[in-house]
């Protein structure tokens, strides 16, 4: 588990900017709308638990990252590695199925705050797949 380090890294960059998106969502009140659902801004703060907002996945799936991290951190352990590659996995279609997040990674739609969660979290999200993969010698 020679990348652990990096996997460490990657995931608590991940991880915050889970959670800020988490936070600026709610504050903006930017309900999730993927082309197949989408909530409401009434709603938002319910719908955080189970499908996540326009800037950040769901809290269940945040609080998986933050087990599976909080894990590996304590010592080498591949199936912690291997939550985080499929967690990262699964975050990069989801960032890029937002409406919002689509929006804000255009020059029209940039934004000083809510384009730089997307950035990071989208690129932490990537690099975490790619090396919990590497760490835990699986592909998500």
């Amino acid at each position: 588990m020679g990348s652990r380090r990096a996997l460490l890294a990657v995931s608590a960059v991940s991880l915050g900017a889970d959670v800020a998106g988490q936070v600026l969502a709610l504050r903006r009140r930017h309900a999730f709308d993927t082309p197949v659902l989408a909530g409401s801004r009434d709603t938002v703060g319910r719908d955080s638990w189970w499908a996540g907002t326009a800037l950040s996945p769901p809290a269940w799936t945040v609080a998986v990252h933050a087990g599976a991290l909080a894990r590996l951190a304590t010592r080498p352990d591949a199936r912690a590695a291997t939550v985080l590659a499929w967690v990262g996995a699964a975050l990069v279609p989801g960032y890029l199925q937002e409406r919002l997040v689509r929006h804000r990674l255009t020059p029209a739609g940039a934004e000083r705050t809510e384009t730089a969660v997307v950035v990071v979290g989208l690129a932490a999200a990537a690099a975490m797949a790619a090396l919990g993969a590497r760490a835990s010698g699986s592909r998500p």
